[in-house]
């Protein structure tokens, strides 16, 4: 073809629309926002408030669950009691190490052992044997309070250090009892008796340590607890526990509950006894997917009130500025760079309005849930939908506002002005 036939074709066709790089149709999208602060501005916020509102409406709820489980976890939904069938005969005695065995379970956390030692605890050597009846003297592994989830009351638990010598750790009924209301207390009862201390096995011990209540471990209430070291060395205990209390995953606890007596006992497991998981677990879970199911709910909710809001904005932006666009498409703007420069404006709205929501929703979400003490938590699900999830809804929603603002021709545009 000829010059001049190319020339003659081109002229027919007229001139063909020049193509805008993405950082032009950027540039003319911050450009509109700029021009239109006050506006802009408006527009952002009320994105702003709908993602903070996002937010607020997921991280509350999310936080108030959080706390919500750790009540129900504080009644035992992760821990089991492992002991020998009562009135066996001969009777069943666990291995030495059948605590550590259990410890071996892979969806184990912990695993403790207390053992009885059969032995007596008076407030001093003159004392009447039968005031120490309902008290049991119990060898207790170092890591016990962890395993029964207590706490101290006065004083220290054993160590590994103060478990080898004669140390005790009195249960809150037992102390009652012994007149013992913190550690260093007690009443001598004969010339030379240091106070503090208690009489077990022909020895003395001195107390170092006193617990609250047991919820979930309510027989060491009444229990005096001496360190595993010292109760073979100075009480004659033979090493072998009588209860394992064992913590694992609370989805696993089940499996876990169903190895247990094969893993503590391998000789004679129809012989070991493990208590059933609390009915705190069966609560917690159907609480929690109760509440999971609502936060999806109002996560859902809050997201198409943002995106409606921002396509509000949109679509007034377009009613507006109609003879803006009239005056671009006359100068030879074509459709796809119009649709790019309202597009491009509702990415960056919903982008600065998403941002300032999100940290907005997050500060008073947590403020919040400080001021109920309860644990902060913020989903991810929240953060996503706050800043990407802006985006994403700000692109959808002015996805119609562009289209309508490129097929205004130039005439209807400027004719409606």
């Amino acid at each position: 073809m000829t010059r001049t036939a190319m020339t003659r074709t081109a002229a027919a066709h007229g001139p063909r629309p020049v193509r805008s790089a993405f950082s032009d149709i950027l540039r003319l999208g911050l450009l509109g926002i700029r021009t239109r602060g006050p506006r802009a501005a408006l527009s952002a916020l009320g994105i702003s408030i709908g993602i903070a509102t996002l937010v607020v409406v997921t991280a509350v709820p999310a936080s108030s669950q959080r706390a919500l489980m750790d009540q129900l976890s504080a009644l035992g939904t992760n821990m089991l009691r492992v002991a020998p069938q009562a009135n066996s005969d001969p009777p069943v005695v666990l291995p030495a190490d059948a605590d550590a065995m259990a410890a071996r379970i892979g969806p184990v956390t912990g695993a403790s052992a207390v053992a009885n030692t059969h032995t007596t605890v008076l407030r001093s050597d003159r004392a009447d044997p039968a005031d120490a009846s309902g008290i049991s003297v119990l060898a207790a592994r170092t890591n016990l309070l962890g395993a029964v989830h207590g706490t101290v009351r006065s004083g220290a638990f054993l160590t590994s250090t103060t478990a080898r010598f004669p140390t005790v750790v009195l249960g809150f009924r037992t102390a009652s009892r012994l007149g013992f209301d913190r550690v260093g207390t007690g009443s001598a009862e004969r010339p030379g008796q240091e106070p503090g201390q208690v009489y077990i096995g022909g020895r003395w011990f001195t107390v170092v340590g006193i617990l609250d209540p047991l919820p979930l471990a309510p027989d060491l209430d009444s229990s005096v607890l001496v360190g595993w070291k010292a109760a073979q060395e100075r009480l004659g205990f033979d090493g072998h526990p009588t209860v394992v209390y064992v913590t694992a995953r609370e989805a696993q606890i089940e499996a876990v509950r169903a190895v247990l007596p094969a893993t503590v006992h391998p000789q004679l497991p129809g012989l070991v006894q493990v208590s059933r998981p609390s009915d705190a677990l069966a609560a917690k879970r159907a609480t929690e997917q109760t509440l999971s199911v609502l936060l999806l709910g109002l996560a859902g909710v809050a997201v198409l009130v943002g995106g409606v809001g921002v396509a509000n904005t949109m679509v007034v932006s377009v009613l507006e500025r109609r003879r803006e666009i009239g005056l671009r498409r006359a100068l030879g703007a074509s459709r796809g760079q119009i649709r790019g420069q309202f597009l491009a404006e509702s990415v960056v709205l919903s982008a600065l309005g998403g941002g300032a929501g999100t940290v907005l929703g997050a500060a008073g979400a947590a403020g919040y849930a400080v001021s109920q003490s309860w644990p902060v938590v913020i989903p991810s699900l929240a953060l996503v939908a706050g800043g990407a999830g802006a985006v994403v809804v700000g692109m959808v929603a002015g996805v119609y506002p562009a289209v309508r603002a490129s097929r205004l021709s130039p005439t209807e545009a400027l004719a409606a002005v």
